[in-house]
């Protein structure tokens, strides 16, 4: 599938090595069947009989000093080629859902999670088949083949008899096989709806604690896992009845064994002979039925591998990789949209543009203003052929974009969108995404063009500073003037401004717009904003509503008309400037302004590089002190079982009574093969009848026992992974903000965690607890029954079985220190795929899916190289256990033949323990075959342990915590010191006090990066103070119940977040309780203005939001995040730049809305845009992260040209 000219010889090694590996086994029955008549039917005193044991013997070792090579081929050529496909088809799978249009993520990918999980789980099961699974199944099929070749060889009669058999073989792994594939496809979507549940919860983590729904989503995931526990049962029940039908083997054995004894009397033929055609045959159909019982990894990877392979050759409508298209010479930039037609292919009932026409004039800057969701951002998805129309055509200097290239059309085009997106990377890798070529000087130049330098610069790291997941560690301006220096470096033709300033302060705001401005000199420019005083210089000025232009001209041209709607728009944000416009003398002091466009010398948030630590040393911080806490300890994994501990006991009953099935078939092949030397043939016909019904009573027992064991293994497993899973999220949302900032705390590898851990210690009590079990019981009474008849010769099998064991364990600890850089490089892998779907806009805006690709490979190097050092100790270690098992044999071989020639032991007895002992190897090596996963499973042991066992920095539910019944609102930091925990040289704070009264509104203001975030992270708790206090009403917070606390806390943030579900359910998630009245959330609705656009909705309340609310309008999603916090009605309302979203219409409605619900409450407010504060009733202005002035609008103003307040004002105003 993703194999190349070495994997195909890799394989073609491979499958040398798997089928010579299927010989060894049945040429060593040939080997036995000569020393079993000689062992049976000689007379023990004369040397001939050692000599003929000797030498075969010998024969012996020379087979095992094969076997390792033909081991070790296999073992290495496998693992080897595993890697190096799961890898090929990791960055093939990421290539290809990059390549997807955007209309593909609307419609199919659900939520990021699915493709964490293909480029994670799917692609660790596709490594594990190929390097494990499918030379297991080789090996099988070809022991199958080899062993009739030599039943034919020795006894052509008996095995064409036996031959029929294998149908009987084959009829229950094939239709258990076809049952397993149906279940485990649907396991898989069942958990995928779990998955992405969890992974918006984790990468909205400030959401989910600010409105204390931790308990809400746990529920919701909760019952979303319910379905693949049904599913694992049945999965459970059909995998007992198919490897319990195998059973069938000891029947068959019996019918064999019957016939044989007529080939012994009737025509002569040799006991040992006889055995061994016998051993052959079953053998043969044991080894089918194991390669049949692989079906079930067969149908896993088939799964898998199709759903990987359908995206992958899927070729989009849109395809940025189709190199066919014109290229245009020179470009002008012109831009014409004729008629243009379109609807979302995710809302086909809901028209967006219906007659849509619109010229951009070369070089001109065309300006579409109108309200939230009119369809002004759209133009710019069309434009970028993110879409297109369903009818009309756009045309770049008159020809229609579907027939230019794709990656040249958009290579002419520089985007700024309303919420910036950086990746988890550097700032210099960032703003590189624009040209990938660029020097260190033009990334430079860039930056300081878009007033970015001076902050970065500040920065210890500068521009290798790292921004972490979604730029979380910079603050909202600071990402945006990044996000223009990216689309500044790219010197595009025609440049795309979607609310590019409504991050920045009014000072980072002027000068980033004189910025914007000499950017666009010369090109085509497309802005788009909601505040008119950033347009107002614009060649052409649009006003778009319901889908139409409805106005077209400049800002003078436009105002002429007095019932115009531009006017009314003018008018509405004019009269939010009113007050500001009594005593300002514009003449500002040049110093002042100066003063306070310095960035700040402190980032709000902080840094951390990614680092490349194993999954244990992730939690530094692990609560435990004894020294034992970090080892996996499955005596809690058991106590975590406890509930089900019935269905363990019929579990471990079923295993135990299973194991002891080998032993006692064992002896009674051994005692039957002594019956066939006997002389008389009444005494053959009578032990015969005894021996036939023991078989046949196996073969049902074995059916019984299997269904027992593993019924009751998967209910344990199945429960138990989704209480792991539970608790785990449960625990995760107790930690502090700051254990998720860390790099490897991202959504992705969280979620990859959560996926892949559980999964691999449900196989560890499942699988892996049946197979200890049944070993444990096989050995013991192998020991005891080889004890009672020959003490002797059982002591010498018993020491030697030890070194098997060795081997195996060696096998394992060998592994083990490797498997955690393999899980660590996944969860890089799931990281970067789920950031680059999160941002799939972006990146196919800036066409870096190579980029992202180039970055895949960066993250891959370390896990291959370990892998390949693996594959080397997998090579040796399978070759050295295949051939010890052979040379043991050897020794036994020739042991009990020296017992026996000196009349120590009878023949009867040696043939009894060295079947029983030869088949007690062959399961101790069948559980040694499992090594690997063990290893997988205790590093995922000790993984969930350590997120179990991390006690949170800030406990959310602190039992002792003061659980406040009333709030009233008074908020005081006092001589408060703070500093970002994994930045702690850099003060944000020092000896920080304000006092906030209750009841009454305060506004913060100040330049971009000050600090204003960070007093709302401190009111919350998302994070504590070094030193000083933060109290509400008079109480340090930190001796409160912090959840309740939250509950009378509400917040709507500068970029709101949503979660995947209808706007109905992302309201309610404002509510305390569960049952809320549909009149209330309607309520809500109508406050925040939000009613009239979800009503006009084809789908109404009921509207699917999409992933992250992508499926509506910036202005739409922050409107439902204000009807959410109006209906958790708090004491304490946070509001950080709420309306920066809106367009002027809204906002006044909404601002409306807002201050209504600001009457008797203590609100915080934190803006740039000043006339959304002018009514709060104190006014503090931060710089440097200190109180600078502090007083209501009106006595900040009377301070004049030296005071900070007024210099802001006279900004804002002068921008207008």
């Amino acid at each position: 599938m993703h194999a190349d000219g070495v994997d195909w010889m890799l394989m073609a090694l491979g499958l040398i090595g798997a089928v010579g590996d299927g010989f060894i086994t049945p040429i060593i029955f040939f080997i036995c069947s000569k020393l079993l008549n000689n062992v049976g039917g000689s007379s023990f005193d004369d040397e001939t009989f050692m000599q003929t044991v000797a030498k075969n013997a010998i024969a012996l070792v020379y087979v095992a000093c094969a076997s390792w090579v033909i081991c070790f081929i296999e073992g290495y050529c496998w693992t080897r080629t595993g890697e190096r496909q799961a890898a090929k088809m990791r960055e093939k799978y990421l290539r290809a859902v990059l390549r997807q249009d955007v209309g593909y993520f609307d419609l199919h990918v659900t939520s990021t999670s699915d493709v964490i999980t293909s480029v994670s789980s799917d692609s660790l099961v596709i490594q594990d088949f190929l390097s494990e699974k499918l030379p297991n199944f080789l090996m099988n099929t070809s022991a199958f083949v080899a062993s009739y070749i030599v039943g034919f060889l020795l006894l052509w009669r008996l095995t064409i008899v036996g031959f029929p058999f294998i149908i009987l073989l084959l009829i229950p792994g094939l239709m258990y096989g076809r049952a397993l594939i149906r279940i485990s496809m649907k396991i898989r979507e069942e958990y995928n709806e779990a998955g992405s549940i969890a992974e918006q919860v984790i990468s909205s983590v400030r959401t989910v604690y600010a409105f204390g729904s931790e308990k809400k989503m746990i529920e919701k995931f909760s019952t979303a896992l319910q379905g693949s526990v049904k599913l694992g049962l049945r999965q459970g029940l059909a995998k007992g009845i198919a490897i319990g039908s195998n059973g069938i083997t000891y029947a068959i054995w019996g019918f064999l064994t019957w016939y044989g004894s007529r080939m012994v009397m009737n025509h002569g033929s040799k006991g040992g002979t006889v055995s061994s055609v016998i051993v052959c045959v079953t053998f043969g159909g044991t080894s089918l039925g194991q390669s049949l019982s692989n079906l079930k990894y067969f149908s896993e990877a088939f799964v898998v591998g199709e759903r990987i392979m359908k995206v992958i050759n899927r070729v989009p409508g849109i395809d940025s990789d189709n190199l066919e298209g014109q290229i245009l010479e020179k470009t002008r930039g012109e831009v014409e949209f004729n008629h243009v037609k379109f609807t979302y292919p995710s809302r086909p009932e809901t028209p967006i543009f219906d007659d849509l026409c619109l010229r951009v004039p070369s070089g001109k800057t065309v300006a579409l203003v109108g309200g939230s969701g009119s369809g002004k951002s759209t133009v710019i998805s069309l434009l970028q052929r993110f879409y297109d129309p369903i009818a009309g055509e756009i045309l770049i200097d008159g020809l229609p974009i579907n027939k230019l290239q794709v990656k040249w059309l958009r290579s002419q085009m520089g985007l700024v969108s309303q919420e910036p997106v950086l990746f988890a990377t550097s700032i210099k890798e960032n703003i590189l995404f624009g040209k990938e070529d660029a020097s260190m000087d033009e990334i430079v130049e860039a930056a300081k063009a878009s007033n970015a330098h001076s902050f970065i610069s500040q920065f210890p790291n500068s521009y290798q500073t790292q921004v972490g997941e979604r730029g979380v560690q910079l603050s909202g301006g600071q990402k945006q003037r990044i996000a223009i220096a990216r689309a500044i470096i790219k010197s595009p033709i025609i440049l795309l401004l979607d609310e590019a300033t409504s991050a920045l302060d009014s000072e980072s705001e002027r000068v980033v717009q004189e910025a914007l401005d000499n950017a666009s000199i010369g090109r085509t420019t497309i802005v788009i904003a909601h505040r008119l005083s950033t347009i107002r210089n614009a060649d052409v000025i649009c006003v778009v509503h319901n889908g139409r232009i409805i106005e077209t001209g400049s800002h003078e041209e436009l105002l002429e008309k007095l019932d115009g709607q531009y006017t009314s728009l003018v008018r509405l944000q004019q009269m939010d400037n009113k007050e500001s416009d009594h005593n300002i003398n514009v003449s500002l002091e040049e110093g002042r302004a100066s003063s306070l466009s310095k960035d700040l010398k402190y980032s709000p948030k902080y840094f951390i590089h990614s680092t490349s630590s194993s999954i244990v040393r992730d939690f530094p911080d692990l609560s435990p002190k004894d020294g034992n806490s970090l080892v996996p300890s499955f005596k809690r994994l058991m106590a975590m079982n406890r509930p089900e501990w019935k269905h363990a006991l019929y579990g471990c009953l079923g295993a135990a009574l299973f194991g002891a099935v080998q032993p006692i078939y064992s002896y009674s092949s051994g005692s039957m093969v002594s019956v066939y030397f006997l002389a008389s043939h009444d005494q053959i016909k009578e032990k015969t009848r005894i021996y036939v019904l023991l078989f046949v009573g196996l073969a049902l027992f074995t059916f019984l026992s299997n269904i027992s064991q593993h019924y009751g293994f998967a209910y344990m497993g199945e429960y138990l992974t989704k209480r792991i899973r539970e608790r785990m999220l449960g625990k995760i949302l107790t930690f502090e903000v700051n254990w998720f900032d860390k790099d490897e705390n991202s959504s992705g590898a969280i979620c990859s965690r959560l996926a892949k851990d559980a999964n691999m210690v449900r196989s560890l009590v499942g699988d892996r607890m049946s197979l200890l079990v049944q070993t444990i019981s096989a050995v013991s009474i192998t020991c005891a029954i080889g004890l009672v008849i020959s003490w002797r010769f059982s002591i010498v099998m018993m020491s030697v079985q030890p070194v098997i064991v060795v081997c195996f364990y060696t096998q394992r600890v060998l592994l083990k220190s490797m498997s955690r850089n393999a899980i660590k490089g996944q969860d890089e892998s799931s990281k970067l795929a789920a950031e680059a779907v999160s941002n799939i806009r972006t990146i196919t805006a800036f066409s870096s899916q190579e980029r992202i690709i180039n970055l895949l490979k960066m993250v891959q190097e370390g896990p291959r190289k370990d892998s390949a050092r693996q594959s080397w100790l997998a090579g040796i270690m399978l070759g050295t256990s295949q051939s010890l098992i052979t040379c043991v044999s050897a020794l036994n071989f020739w042991y009990g033949g020296k017992l026996i020639a000196d009349g120590k032991m009878m023949s009867k007895e040696f043939l009894e323990i060295f079947l029983i002992f030869a088949s007690t190897g062959r399961v101790i090596a069948e559980a040694g075959t499992m090594t690997k996963d063990l290893v997988k499973g205790s590093d995922a042991v000790a993984s969930v342990f350590a997120v179990l066992d991390r006690n949170t920095t800030i406990e959310p539910e602190n039992p002792d915590g003061y659980v406040p019944k009333k709030v009233k609102g008074q908020i005081s930091f006092s001589n408060v010191d703070f500093a970002y925990p994994t930045r702690p040289d850099v003060i944000i704070f020092k000896n920080f006090s304000i006092d906030i009264e209750d009841g009454k509104s305060t506004a913060i203001v100040g330049p971009s990066g000050s600090g204003k975030s960070t007093i709302i992270s401190l009111i919350e708790r998302f994070y504590d103070p070094l030193k000083g206090i933060v109290k509400i009403d008079g109480r340090d917070i930190r001796s409160c119940h912090l959840r309740s606390l939250r509950q009378h806390i509400a917040v709507v943030s500068q970029e709101p977040t949503l979660f995947a579900g209808t706007i109905r359910e992302n309201i309610m998630y404002g509510g305390a309780s569960e049952k809320i009245d549909e009149s209330e959330i309607i309520e809500a609705a109508k406050a925040a203005n939000a009613h009239d656009f979800i009503t006009s909705l084809s789908n109404g309340y009921d509207t699917y939001c999409g992933d992250r609310g992508v499926q509506l309008s910036g202005g739409q999603k922050q409107r439902i995040a204000i009807a959410r916090a109006v209906l958790k009605n708090p004491s304490v309302l946070l509001l950080d730049e709420a309306t920066s979203a809106l367009d002027s219409q809204s906002e006044s409605v909404v601002q409306d809305a807002l201050e209504r619900l600001m009457v008797g409450r203590t609100s915080v407010v934190i803006a740039h845009r000043l006339s959304t504060i002018q009514k709060c009733d104190t006014i503090a202005v931060l710089d440097n992260g200190a109180v600078v002035e502090c007083g209501n609008h009106s006595s900040l103003l009377a301070k004049g040209p030296k005071g900070a307040y007024f210099s802001l004002v006279s900004l804002q105003r002068t921008l207008f």
